[in-house]
């Protein structure tokens, strides 16, 4: 008897996990299927992936692109168009669904991550934001509905992989004293301040190991991505923040490792491919043929670490100290990324004001209980509405005042 395709749903297909995703589903056609593709307005590669893997739905959040797309395919393909929220939410509840890939960058990818979260799906989690916005309404869906939750983040998966994990992908503390979070450094790891200052957006995103998108290259650079990993640990493994480790490793070979209490350190190693973690959640518990080379450990020869220079990356304490100050104050730092790296890759602020903007906010815009989605949102818009004001009238020429 022939075993049902699994259905996936993938959001933000278009960006670079989305593409790995369909890579990796592609070499493995008898066990899964695209249900539906979702990205923001990618009209011509939203095309291209419709007739190419032939998903029963497709979902722009732009109201023009997806009129566009519903007329170029008609007569080709059986696609259904959604668009906005409304079809997000159609195509990660139906029950159909088996496994939801939630790779929308950004504070946008919440409301989707917890709609799937709601409806008991499997969720291969790319989506940090969703944990750093509102990790206790996720962690709290996942726990009520009975949803199998897989980190797709290379650190995290790297954890996962090395934490005793229950049947149920419930990831266990027993014997465990703390993680070890790697950070590749990103670009700027050995320049100055100096440097740093008179960054472009270019260099910022030129990422020594991974191809990413420019917001998360950008993130990487400053080390807020590793910021936001942390709080996203922190969720994931019900871990105290004194239990997690950031460590640059500038190889990106080991992925991260787990620290036990009789003094063994359990790590996981792999080429710097997103396929792999990827391959993970879309087999668990079984591994799949992601396509990544294997390791070659002789070509590698040497694996570095370091402690990260918080002097030089203050992103790094600002996330940790959010993690501490709790309620929506993660919410309010991660909006104040997203609006000053934005500011960053459009020209208006230099690299080395993104800390100063997000500390800005994080000092006027009060935290409070994340008690439910409309607070985190509400967090979450007056964090951007502040970093706006913030940045009116901040130009280059501004770019050594401090905040007040």
């Amino acid at each position: 008897m022939n075993t049902p395709l699994r259905q996936v749903s993938v959001l933000g297909s278009t960006g670079s996990i989305g593409v790995s995703t369909l890579d990796v589903i592609a070499r493995h056609p008898s066990e899964f299927a695209v249900y539906a593709l979702a990205a923001n307005r990618s009209l011509e590669a939203m095309l291209a992936q419709c007739l190419e893997h032939r998903p029963r739905y497709a979902v722009l959040m732009d109201a023009d692109a997806a009129t566009q797309l519903e007329a170029r395919l008609a007569g080709c393909s059986d696609t259904v168009v959604l668009q906005g929220e409304v079809g997000l939410e159609q195509v990660v509840t139906a029950a159909e669904v088996d496994c939801v890939m939630a790779a929308i960058v950004g504070a946008a990818g919440l409301p989707s991550t917890l709609a799937a979260a709601n409806a008991g799906k499997t969720i291969l989690l790319a989506n940090k934001e969703s944990l750093v916005m509102g990790g206790h309404l996720l962690m709290q869906a996942v726990r009520r509905s009975g949803a199998r939750l897989l980190p797709i983040d290379s650190e995290h998966n790297a954890i996962f992989q090395c934490m005793p994990v229950d049947g149920e992908a419930r990831p266990g503390l027993a014997g465990v004293s703390k993680v070890l979070l790697t950070a590749s450094g990103g670009p700027f790891r050995h320049w100055s301040l100096a440097q740093m200052h008179a960054a472009t957006p270019d260099q910022a995103c030129a990422h020594p190991n991974w191809s990413m998108g420019r917001k998360i290259s950008v993130d990487s650079a400053s080390l807020m991505n590793k910021g936001l990993e942390f709080i996203e640990a922190c969720w994931l493994f019900d871990l105290r923040p004194d239990q997690v480790e950031v460590v640059v490793h500038p190889q990106s070979i080991i992925h991260s490792m787990v620290q036990y209490t009789d003094g063994s350190v359990l790590a996981q190693l792999g080429n710097p491919d997103m396929r792999t973690p990827i391959a993970y959640g879309l087999g668990w518990p079984q591994r799949l043929a992601s396509g990544v080379a294997p390791l070659d450990l002789i070509a590698t020869a040497r694996l570095d670490f370091e402690a990260p220079d918080e002097a030089r990356f203050p992103c790094l304490r600002l996330a940790r100290e959010a993690v501490a100050t709790g309620g929506t104050a993660m919410a309010i730092c991660n909006a104040a990324n997203e609006v000053a790296v934005a500011a960053f890759l459009e020209g208006g602020i230099r690299f080395t004001d993104i800390p100063v903007v997000i500390e800005g906010v994080l000092e006027r815009v009060a935290a409070v209980e994340p008690e439910t989605l409309a607070v985190v949102e509400a967090a979450d818009g007056e964090a951007r509405a502040c970093a706006g004001q913030l940045l009116a009238g901040w130009g280059l020429n501004k770019a050594d005042v401090k905040l007040s």
